[in-house]
């Protein structure tokens, strides 16, 4: 089997449609015709499998109930070519197989093919290739599919050695470990949808097809076709076409006409379902672009399934912010059915959503100065590739178009909410910072202030009381006049002796003011917002933490008003200097 699976170039053939990795339907030949075509050298595969009948059987001993018949089944499960070694199943033989292709023929040659005990219980497939390249011009090509491989594959361990023999310091090694246990479980194979057939595609169904009525037809060898929806397609078919009719009995014409109605007819049949397809999930793809881009956030989204002309498609997108190596402005990476893309990205649909069609300022980020890095994976049963390269998907589809950007939207909007509460800590701490450094000369001048005070009231006592100016003499004169709330903010005589009291005995200094105002400072910077600046943004699953209580109630707000014309106006003065009047307003 090993010969003609990877010797023999276009031998599939394909019943139904599945979301395959490949591009061009060649899968590992490839790397077989490269190394024909660049060396010569033939290609080395050693691998070990467990039997797939095995697995069958082992099914079916689940799903039967009698013990004695399971005890049976298990001895045929480990079968002929598989044992049970420390809990594994393991195959029995190692099969060693050195290929070479015709490539004129189509055929493989065979080298060598034997095959050995299999005493280290090893299991999987190794296949070692040689090829001829410039390594100095696609050095970096190849690192950045490794990376972007090892993005997309979290669950595989990737390893690279580069080894220069002419100078040792030139070689270079890339490991990447597996950071996930969960595989995506496998791509199913669906039968073709009627929208997504052409006339080739009917005529090879027609040929293979062991349905004897056009009823049976459309609803074995087509999916999403129910008995009672077929009748109705006959019936716009027209007179040439009956339900009982034998599907062979199609020629072109007939063929033509019946595929311009399957196509034409959405209304009889369910979309495409996304069932079959594989997506790498957005616990995988948060694991693969930590594991290798190490960002500072990152969000994750996948968008609903979609259809484009009868084949299903999945848009899975991450935004991340920060990262290793990353570059100022928006980073876009491709994938499509979990291959990267390296080449095109211009004109890629992935790109130009981003690029131009999502507001990043909306969202808290600056897309030319944040480090963004935009990661899209599409898989599809058919992805529409552009150009002959196959290394881009086009912007034309509207569908997957709007799902990029559905889901790019996604994790935008997850990393404002995240941002919003990052950037309120960031002004608590800036607000915090400017409030400290301008208590030294806050705490210096209300200090000198209370000496002057203390001085002034002890050379009133000895003397009597002075005003400094006619303004201040007319304000002592209207003592005792204004608002019911300015006269319960004055301050009584024992309080202000109190004060000055505690000036003239050195108990209130400037260290002691400084450090109530530091206090104070500690305890009101954070009210309001709901949370403390020490606390994390976001708690476990991403939600958001808030604290409780009224806060907002411990603030006092602070006023700056001017000096009315009207002496009486200007309510009771609590401090009076030659500069200004300072005096509390309860708003």
């Amino acid at each position: 089997a090993i010969p003609d699976l990877l010797g023999r170039v276009l031998s599939g053939s394909k019943y139904g449609v599945r979301q395959t990795r490949g591009k061009f339907g060649l899968g590992a030949k490839m790397a077989l015709i490269w190394s024909k075509k660049s060396t010569g050298v033939p290609i080395r595969i050693k691998t070990s499998h467990v039997s797939a009948d095995a697995n069958k059987r082992k099914k079916k001993r689940k799903s039967d109930s009698d013990d004695d018949d399971d005890d049976e089944e298990e001895e045929d499960d480990v079968g002929k070519n598989n044992e049970i070694v420390g809990g594994r199943k393991v195959g029995k033989i190692v099969s060693t197989c050195v290929l070479d292709i015709d490539i004129y023929k189509n055929q493989p040659r065979v080298i060598q093919h034997t095959q050995e005990p299999n005493t280290e219980q090893w299991i999987g497939t190794e296949i070692q290739v040689l090829v001829a390249g410039n390594w100095t011009t696609y050095k970096s090509r190849v690192v950045q599919y490794l990376r972007q491989l090892a993005i997309i594959t979290p669950y595989a361990r990737l390893e690279m050695t580069y080894s220069n023999r002419s100078d040792e310091k030139k070689g270079m090694n890339f490991k990447f470990e597996r950071r996930s246990e969960q595989m995506p479980p496998a791509a199913r194979e669906v039968k073709h949808h009627p929208s997504s057939v052409n006339n080739l595609l009917v005529q090879q169904l027609l040929e293979r097809t062991n349905a004897k009525t056009l009823v049976k037809f459309l609803t074995n060898d087509l999916s999403g076709i129910t008995p009672a929806s077929a009748r109705r397609l006959i019936e716009r078919l027209g007179n040439s076409f009956e339900p009982d009719m034998d599907p062979a009995d199609l020629d072109d014409k007939l063929v033509t006409r019946f595929v311009q109605v399957l196509r034409s007819a959405d209304d009889l049949f369910k979309s495409p379902d996304g069932g079959c397809l594989s997506p790498l999930g957005e616990y995988n793809l948060n694991l693969g672009i930590q594991k290798v881009v190490e960002p500072d956030i990152i969000a994750t989204a996948r968008d609903k399934p979609g259809a484009y002309d009868g084949h299903p498609f999945i848009v899975e997108a991450a935004v991340s912010l920060g990262g290793k190596d990353a570059k100022e402005g928006i980073t876009v990476v491709r994938f499509a059915n979990r291959i990267p893309l390296l080449f095109e990205g211009g004109a890629d649909v992935a790109t130009r959503v981003a690029n131009g069609k999502i507001k990043w300022s909306s969202y808290k980020i600056d897309h030319k100065r944040d480090k963004i890095g935009v990661f899209v994976s599409i898989v599809s049963t058919k992805v529409p590739f552009k150009g002959t390269g196959k290394e881009y998907i086009g912007d034309d589809i509207i569908e997957i178009q709007q799902s990029v950007k559905r889901a790019l939207q996604n994790c935008c909007q997850q990393l404002r909410a995240h941002l919003t509460k990052k950037n309120a800590l960031r002004d608590v701490k800036e607000r915090k910072s400017r409030l400290l450094k301008y208590i030294p000369d806050v705490s210096r001048s209300v200090f000198g202030i209370l000496e002057a005070m203390q001085k002034r009231k002890s050379e009133e006592a000895e003397s009597g009381p002075r005003y400094s100016s006619p303004r201040k003499r007319i304000a002592g004169a209207g003592a005792g006049v204004g608002s019911s709330r300015q006269q319960h903010l004055k301050p009584t005589e024992s309080e202000v002796f109190s004060v000055l009291e505690r000036v003239s005995n050195g108990d209130l200094t400037e260290d002691t003011i400084k450090e109530h105002l530091v206090e104070a400072v500690e305890e009101n910077v954070n009210a309001g917002l709901g949370f403390d600046e020490n606390e994390e943004v976001f708690g476990k699953g991403g939600k958001s933490k808030s604290k409780k209580g009224g806060e907002d109630d411990d603030r006092q707000a602070v006023y700056l008003v001017p000096i009315y014309d009207d002496p009486k106006t200007a309510g009771n003065v609590v401090i009076r200097h030659p500069l200004f009047d300072f005096f509390p307003l309860n708003a």
